[in-house]
């Protein structure tokens, strides 16, 4: 089984419709995952005989997919079985470029990822299977919402958990959405930057929020801050979570686990090192009693299975972030759409991954401009313009809710 040839495809995707962040202009309006810059980057593997397999590699997919095109002739007449020995010659590969984070990790994971379909269609049997066997047949999913007409509209499609994000009005939010939905419905909430919060706001804002009973609070401080983590963890009474950007491998997110900063770990299966590093992320998790919940957010349809599988296979599987309204051609640009009934996606049990690439859908949606300034809508007001990394609040009975304490 070597391997012959490795392909990308990057594809133009537009934003999803359901996040505070999802703009399409650029401006104070715009976001993260603006429709201008949104992009999923699929690669490819053929192996000898015509067999193929898929992978999905984020955090920076543009640049992501020149690290593919520089790492595929290590890989060209190698043995695509040896999935393990593989991912150490690709990890290798980049350490005379500094172990670049989550372009190495997205880079030598979406091609992890392909392998571990192609051993799966090879076997006959769904990549769960080559993990160990499912625990469990399906999995919980959340949505995002930012208003109670948003969560109300993915309640009655059967979700049953809920994130809202930012660092503006987030208290009001979140006491809307309980109203709204009540004690059954799990709430969450994203805080992610920029701007960061310092840690006395950080810590400020999670106590405002811990009468509404989070399943998790998310990415309070800037990634880098392991400390900070440590007295946000000491002084709120809520789970923590974070990873989605430390987890270019399995050592990226070592300390937040082994540390004891979080209670959930959020790898992203296109940044972290694919399927192999994920496992073991989870494994690591399993051993600091930490459940996992991937990231999501910006993902395309292929690192959703790849995490359906993943997840199916560990015993501390949380919960998968999804849109529930997300741009229409997600699933037009590859075969299949995972099943979804009462809240919960269906573990696929077809061979490999499951899913496919639909090629002549993503020629319709080439590549372009991958790079925006995240959005402002978050920055204090008149200093928009300053793009700074950590922001203070002032005016802080607003920021924290203390009007209504």
């Amino acid at each position: 089984m070597k391997i012959e040839a490795i392909e990308t495809f990057l594809v133009h995707a537009g934003a999803p419709g359901e996040t505070a962040w999802s703009g399409n202009t650029g401006t104070r309006s715009g976001g993260m995952s603006m429709g201008t810059t949104r992009h999923w980057l699929f690669v490819r593997v053929t192996v000898e005989g015509g067999l193929t397999g898929v992978g999905e590699g984020s955090g920076w997919p543009r640049v992501v997919e020149t690290a593919i095109n520089d790492l595929a002739p290590l890989l060209i007449g190698q043995d695509a079985r040896h999935i393990e020995r593989l991912w150490g010659m690709m990890h290798l590969a980049t350490m005379s470029h500094g172990q670049v984070g989550t372009v190495g990790g997205g880079a030598v994971g979406a091609i992890d990822m392909a392998l571990w379909d192609i051993k799966g269609k090879a076997l006959g049997v769904p990549v769960h299977e080559l993990l160990g066997g499912k625990i469990r047949d399906s999995l919980p999913a959340y949505a995002h919402a930012s208003t109670p007409e948003m969560a109300r509209k993915a309640w009655n499609m059967g979700y049953r958990a809920f994130k809202s994000g930012n660092v503006k009005g987030t208290v009001e939010k979140v006491a809307a959405l309980r109203a709204e939905l009540g004690p059954e419905a799990d709430l969450m909430v994203d805080l992610h930057g920029p701007p960061w919060l310092t840690v006395a706001d950080a810590i400020a804002m999670g106590r405002a929020l811990e009468p509404y009973g989070l399943l998790f609070l998310e990415e309070p401080l800037p990634p880098e801050n392991f400390e900070g983590y440590a007295r946000v963890r000491d002084a709120v009474a809520l789970p923590l979570a974070a990873g989605e950007r430390h987890t270019g491998n399995l050592w990226s997110a070592a300390p937040l686990v082994q540390r004891g900063l979080v209670d959930v770990v959020q790898p992203d299966t296109g940044r972290c090192g694919g399927i192999t590093h994920f496992r073991k992320i989870a494994a690591m998790a399993e051993a600091n009693f930490v459940q996992v919940a991937p990231h999501a957010g910006t993902l395309g349809p292929v690192a959703e299975f790849a995490a359906l599988h993943s997840m199916a296979a560990i015993p501390n599987a949380m919960i998968l972030e999804r849109f529930a309204k997300d741009w229409e051609g997600r699933y037009q640009v590859v075969t299949r759409e995972p099943e979804m009934v009462g809240g919960r996606l269906i573990v696929p049990d077809e061979p490999g991954l499951g899913v496919d690439l639909n090629l002549d859908e993503i020629a319709k949606y080439p590549g372009g401009h991958n790079a925006s300034v995240p959005n402002t809508v978050s920055y204090a007001e008149g200093t928009e313009n300053e793009y700074v990394y950590v922001q203070p609040r002032w005016q802080r009975t607003t920021a924290f809710g203390r009007e209504s304490n």
